[in-house]
């Protein structure tokens, strides 16, 4: 799948459901909430931005959250890894421009660090913390900051999650 015209922005964490009809109403803005996958709402959008809940790797941050927690079971994350890089490969799943992470403060400690240790490490700004409001991710959306892509292709990053340690990630 070709990389939409739009800026593609993922809104995450508790909430985004509510925000995103707000958001549908602003100029050069399509948002939606949607269930599994957003890409018809990417390749059907002829907004600058266009803005939904679908997180591509919302399986691979459950399964390195719970690899660290204790809870996963011996080779998930392994299997959600291989799984997020065929979507990729594939273009089932679509890696989002930004992520608009609502309330990362409130979220548990190792989810904390996927978004502001593991995904912001490997691409600062495309990872953006922002209150849990509409009024709030709209202006997180007039003045997203541009920076480097993620890392293309992902296999080294995606495959090296088992060695990105909370509380260690992004440091020297």
């Amino acid at each position: 799948m070709p990389r939409p015209s739009s800026t593609v922005v993922v809104v995450a964490g508790a909430g985004a459901a509510e925000i995103l009809p707000r958001l549908d109403g602003l100029a050069n803005v399509r948002a939606a909430a949607v269930e599994k996958s957003a890409s018809e709402l990417v390749a059907q959008a002829h907004a600058a931005y266009v803005v939904h809940d679908a997180d591509p790797l919302a399986d691979l941050a459950t399964a390195w959250t719970d690899y660290f927690d204790g809870a996963a079971t011996p080779g998930t994350l392994e299997v959600a890894v291989e799984s997020t890089l065929a979507a990729l490969r594939s273009g089932a799943a679509l890696l989002p421009d930004y992520y608009v992470v609502l309330d990362p403060e409130s979220l548990p400690p190792t989810r904390k660090h996927w978004w502001l240790g593991v995904l912001a490490g490997v691409s600062p700004s495309r990872v953006v913390p922002c209150a849990a409001t509409a009024g709030a991710v709209a202006g997180a959306l007039s003045r997203l900051p541009s920076g480097r892509w993620w890392p293309d292709p992902p296999d080294e990053w995606l495959r090296g999650l088992p060695r990105a340690v909370p509380d260690r990630v992004g440091l020297p």
